[in-house]
């Protein structure tokens, strides 16, 4: 049901006429200095494609790539951290595999289970809907910063808090409302995947800057050039397809290109939703911003 031909966050693949499995890998290099942490962080990130699909997910394998030094205590605590998060999440790890490799790798490979009829893609996103998203952004300076040895300690934990949160309830609202539309943000920052939906469903965006959330002192840390290689690339890549007002400058728009680590879904609620979403968003203790609106055309306006 989806593969290749769309940019969708996971494999969707028909059972029978009422449910379909959902498909997902990832895995990456650690991003923060605890073990525990570390799993816990790249579990959340691998199930979340599952969840940016409408999914559940109910089964998982590790994938581990570990240097042959390297202590049997770290490498247990990353295991651990993997899988107490995924038993939050209702997912087994039924094992997985592992190979030598001299820099520390971990993820996991994912299934899910979804109705065919509440399956969230990347094309169905209309003029009118509102765009909402649920965690703050700035993951990347941030961790960037750490690694460079900048970063207070209470920023990394505050960074830590939202890359360890599941985006469990917020697929299961979207789910509750029959939204048809969503994505998560990751590697390819906000304005990298709000342009795939953009793109899939042949409509326009405007992004009100002043309504994104960003972690409490992102810019700070992007003002001292903690930018990730990778948000220099999302706008060398992307940038060509968003216009910015003048009132913005120059971090504030490398900001938007920050790649993200098990960031929050994107999604299109329609206008005539927006306030009894919020309002059950409030009520499940579920965080979500209204960023901007779908508008017609073929670009990206970030004002």
């Amino acid at each position: 049901m989806v593969g290749l031909n769309h940019p969708d966050d996971a494999a969707v693949w028909q059972l029978d006429k009422e449910y379909a499995l959902v498909l997902t890998t990832d895995f990456f290099t650690p991003v923060v200095d605890d073990a525990y942490d570390y799993g816990a962080i790249a579990a959340a990130n691998s199930i979340s494609d599952v969840y940016a699909m409408g999914g559940e997910p109910f089964l998982a394998l590790n994938i581990t790539a570990f240097p042959p030094d390297m202590d049997l205590e770290i490498q247990q605590t990353i295991l651990r951290g993997a899988a107490e998060k995924a038993s939050e999440a209702g997912v087994i790890i039924a094992g997985g595999h592992t190979i030598r490799d001299p820099e520390p790798k971990f993820g996991l490979v994912v299934l899910g289970r979804v109705n065919i009829n509440k399956i969230l893609t990347k094309k169905s996103a209309k003029p009118g809907d509102h765009l909402v998203i649920t965690k703050p952004l700035g993951i990347g300076v941030i961790t960037t910063a750490l690694k460079q040895e900048k970063a207070a300690v209470e920023d990394v934990l505050e960074a830590v808090t939202w890359m360890k949160q599941l985006n469990r309830v917020a697929s299961q609202l979207a789910s509750e409302f029959h939204l048809t539309t969503a994505t998560d943000i990751t590697g390819y920052s906000l304005l990298g995947h709000a342009w795939e939906m953009a793109q899939a469903s042949q409509v326009g965006m405007q992004i009100n800057h002043h309504q994104v959330p960003f972690l409490s002192n992102a810019r700070k840390y992007a003002e001292a050039g903690c930018f990730p290689g990778g948000a220099s690339d999302n706008f060398n890549y992307y940038a060509k397809h968003i216009s910015f007002g003048n009132s913005l400058d120059d971090v504030q728009q490398l900001l938007l290109f920050d790649p993200q680590t098990s960031g929050g879904l994107l999604l299109a609620v329609p206008d005539e939703q927006l306030t009894s979403f919020l309002k059950r968003t409030q009520q499940l203790g579920q965080a979500a911003w209204n960023i901007g609106r779908v508008i017609p055309g073929n670009s990206i306006n970030v004002i």
